[in-house]
């Protein structure tokens, strides 16, 4: 009998703790890379990208910004009797003007109707408490204001298997944003593939003769949330807003008709790209919202291979990666990454999946 191709035990690995990343490697280009191909596995870093890719390949990078979201404040006594309760608040979908849906720890010392207070020219009402530790926060601010404050007062949202084992600090600021992060800062999570990249590396890439393309995709906190039942039965995940313009898609289409590889850097580039593919059968100028799951026995018609980080077990993003590689053979090639001591996840080394070799 044949496997259920969506049976959680798939898409499992035991990972030792210790193999999580809690800095990335310095220079940031120094990372390790698990070359995958069909005929099996190598060795190699990041740097070594120019000698293993093609001249007239086009990377693809998602040039999101990340917003310092994670954020220290105060609930205020709510009589005079009560005492204050230190709370930490990480910002994770922005709803209105100066409202936020947010997670906030100790949630079970919060109801609404609490006043937080973050600095003396920031603090927030407590509105609604919406489920799945989830809270809605209405600020004093609003617009640029808001934001120009956040950046002063806010850290980044290093991801939970991170901040469990510390805080983020002011290295943070620069190791959790991509060199080529532009724009309004909206992502509350880095496209972390992209975070390898040093400018002497993109120089040489240049060199080398690859292009690269821009697209975006703003990363909510839904790519660390456990994947659900009903995700699962819809094959539908989290919506996130991304973009592809004009000029890209003209760039793209050209790249395929010359026959030459289209290679997203990370997994927010891949979904972007695939979700113009599917809608409109070729690149197009698209802004919107997707919520698209990849995963097997889906096949990617959007891009030639992926270079991603080594993705959690159970998912999404790792069903993403057997669907580009095969699960067997993703399988075997995190086990590989795990005996030879490869560092997972957002700050960890790097894999190349070239599905035609």
């Amino acid at each position: 009998m044949t496997a259920d191709p969506l049976s959680d035990d798939r898409y499992q690995f035991d990972l030792p703790d210790e193999l999580i990343a809690l800095r990335p490697a310095e220079p940031k280009d120094a990372a390790r890379l698990l070359v995958v191909r069909p005929s099996g596995v190598s060795h190699a870093h990041v740097r070594d990208l120019p000698d293993l890719l093609r001249a007239g390949d086009t990377l693809v990078l998602n040039e999101t910004r990340v917003l310092p979201a994670a954020l220290r404040g105060v609930r205020l006594a709510r009589d005079a009797d009560g005492r204050d309760v230190a709370v930490d608040v990480n910002l994770i979908a922005e709803l209105g003007a100066g409202i936020w849906r947010a997670l906030a720890r100790p949630g079970r010392r919060l109801k609404a109707g609490d006043r937080i207070v973050f600095d003396e020219d920031l603090h927030a009402l407590m509105t609604e408490e919406v489920g799945d530790g989830a809270i809605e926060l209405s600020f004093n601010l609003s617009g640029e204001a808001l934001r120009d404050r956040l950046h002063a007062v806010g850290q980044m949202p290093l991801p939970p298997y991170i901040a469990r084992r510390r805080a983020a600090d002011a290295q943070d600021r620069s190791d959790y944003q991509t060199r080529f992060a532009t724009g309004e800062a909206a992502s509350v999570a880095a496209p972390t593939a992209g975070l390898h990249f040093t400018e002497d590396l993109l120089a040489r890439l240049e060199r080398a003769g690859l292009a690269h393309a821009r697209v975006r995709l703003d990363v909510g906190a839904g790519t660390f949330a456990p994947l659900k039942d009903e995700q699962v039965r819809a094959g539908r995940l989290h919506s996130e807003r991304c973009r592809l313009d004009a000029e890209t898609a003209t760039m793209l289409n050209r790249a395929r008709a010359e026959g030459r590889r289209i290679i997203p850097v990370g997994t927010t580039s891949l979904r972007t790209l695939e979700t113009v593919w599917r809608l409109q059968g070729r690149f197009g100028a698209f802004e919107g919202e997707t919520d698209i799951f990849i995963r097997p026995p889906d096949r990617v018609g959007s891009a030639d291979a992926l270079l991603t980080n080594f993705h959690l077990p159970g998912s999404s993003l790792f069903m993403l990666v057997c669907a580009v590689m095969g699960t067997e053979m993703m399988q075997a090639a995190y086990g590989e990454a795990i005996a030879e001591r490869y560092r997972f996840f957002s700050y960890g080394d790097a894999c190349l999946l070239l599905p035609h070799g």
